[in-house]
């Protein structure tokens, strides 16, 4: 079992950063692929950026891509994602999301087996 926690969001002006953190629980953290994701309201939850268990690989969804980076640290079970140039679209609950042990990155909630409640972040134009 993976117990994810969500933090670093907020409410900031268009054109600033910032950088969400996701802690997990557990040992095996270094084993699984992790994803961001995120929901808009009245919008289903949608992919935004994942990382491979061994960082080595990333991918991201096109709105975000050049602007959002993720990245790992598997001695502090901690993924990252520092958002850059943030836009008033991209105000969204963020859920940060692990897949199963050596598995896949993949790029949809149903490769995930282990979810956070979600940080907030609210860009204001």
């Amino acid at each position: 079992q993976v117990q994810l926690v969500e933090s670093g969001g907020g409410l900031v002006q268009a054109g600033v950063s910032l950088r969400l953190s996701c802690t997990a629980s557990g040992r095996t953290f270094s084993t699984h692929a992790m994803g961001w994701f995120r929901q808009a309201p009245g919008k289903e939850r949608g992919f935004v950026a994942a990382i491979s268990w061994s960082g080595g690989s990333t991918s991201y969804a096109d709105p975000v891509k050049g602007r959002f980076t993720i990245s790992r640290d598997n001695a502090k079970n901690t993924v990252y994602l520092q958002m850059n140039s943030l836009k008033p679209e991209d105000t969204a609950v963020y859920y940060c999301a692990a897949g199963p042990p050596y598995g896949r990155l993949g790029r949809g909630s149903l490769e995930y087996d282990y979810w956070g409640r979600g940080t907030q972040v609210t860009v204001s134009s």
